[in-house]
C-alpha cells in the first residue's frame, strides 16, 4: 500500500514539477533498450528541474511561504515570468 502512495506522490503535478523531464528520461531510455550513454542529456535536464525546484522550495521555505512548493498554476507563472524554463 505504501508503494502506491509514493507512486500517487510521483505523478501528482503540484508535488513533483519535474514529470515532463522525468517522462522525457523514461522515454529515451525504452527508446535505447535502456543505454544510459544514450540519454545523458535527458538525465542533465531532469537533474536541473530539480535543483532549481529544489532551491525555490528551500527559499520558500526560509520565508515562510506555504505551501513550499509552488502549485503547477504558480510553476507555470513563474516559467512565464522568466520567459521559459530557467533549467
Amino acid at each position: 500500500m505504501a508503494g502506491k502512495s509514493s507512486a500517487c506522490k510521483v505523478r501528482n503535478v503540484d508535488i513533483n514539477p519535474c514529470i515532463e523531464e522525468s517522462d522525457g528520461s523514461q522515454k529515451c531510455l525504452d527508446a535505447y533498450n535502456y543505454d544510459k550513454s544514450m540519454c545523458s542529456a535527458y538525465f542533465m535536464r531532469y537533474k536541473n528541474c530539480r535543483k532549481y525546484w529544489h532551491g525555490v522550495m528551500l527559499q520558500r521555505r526560509r520565508d515562510g511561504v506555504k505551501p513550499d512548493m509552488p502549485t503547477a498554476q504558480e510553476r507555470e507563472q513563474i516559467r512565464t515570468a522568466l520567459g521559459g524554463k530557467p533549467y
